[in-house]
């Protein structure tokens, strides 16, 4: 009969488990999509938008409080 040690056990538990992490990860990888050139350039001009909006809010609200500021 066969002695099996703590470290051995250990080892196979570890390399079994690294095996199931690489598995799992190809496996989300094929479940990934990727958006297409259209999704892309949509995407990219909602966010130039959106930060130039907070950029002109901000620039008026910085203006307001300058001219509340010298009013004082």
């Amino acid at each position: 009969m066969k002695k099996v040690t703590k470290e051995k056990k250990a080892k196979k538990a570890k390399k079994i488990k690294k095996d199931g992490y690489f598995k799992q990860v190809r496996s989300e990888m094929k479940q990934v999509v990727f958006p297409n050139k259209k999704e892309v350039v949509k995407y990219t001009c909602a966010t130039i938008i959106i930060v130039i909006l907070m950029i002109a809010f901000f620039e008026l609200v910085s203006f307001v409080l300058s001219v509340i500021k010298g009013m004082l």
